[in-house]
């Protein structure tokens, strides 16, 4: 457990240059939401989903930062600032993934199964991006602010506007 927060404490100030002290971590509304989808994780792999979502209400009430408990999220993943994040319920989220406030992770609502995207390693997206679809972002993309994603993007790449 000790672990646990020494690993996002170096993310937190690895990603966040206005850190100054291993005590501010516990301000982040990152750090209190991203405690509240461990435990709602948790809750949801063992099919307890009332308790899973009790956890994700809990955490978005307290930040602003809404991630729902099915999503899948890999190491070192980071969100700055956060107001208004969305992760949908099948989201796969790699490595090294940073997201900015008011990106959506979602569905568009004409999909069964998967149907929220999946991120692949060292991906930024941008404040204000939409990705929606079951689709893939590929390694090491830049998705730019107040982006509009509705399809596939290749790895190594950089996307602004709408790309669909």
């Amino acid at each position: 457990m000790i672990s646990f927060f020494k690993n996002l404490y170096k993310t937190i100030a690895k990603n966040d240059p206005a850190i100054h002290s291993k005590w501010e971590v516990i301000l982040y509304p990152f750090f209190k939401v991203y405690i509240c989808y461990k435990i709602g994780h948790f809750f949801y792999q063992h099919h307890f989903y009332f308790f899973a979502r009790l956890f994700s209400e809990f955490g978005k009430r307290r930040t602003g930062i809404e991630i729902h408990p099915g999503a899948t999220i890999g190491k070192n993943f980071f969100i700055d600032h956060g107001v208004g994040v969305v992760i949908g319920e099948t989201t796969i989220i790699g490595d090294n993934v940073t997201l900015y406030h008011g990106v959506t992770l979602g569905g568009t609502g004409k999909e069964k199964g998967k149907r929220h995207p999946t991120i692949e390693n060292n991906v930024m997206i941008g404040t204000g991006a939409t990705i929606l679809g079951n689709i893939c972002i590929g390694k090491n993309v830049k998705v730019g602010a107040s982006a509009i994603v509705l399809k596939d993007v290749p790895s190594n790449t950089t996307v602004v506007g709408i790309y669909h």
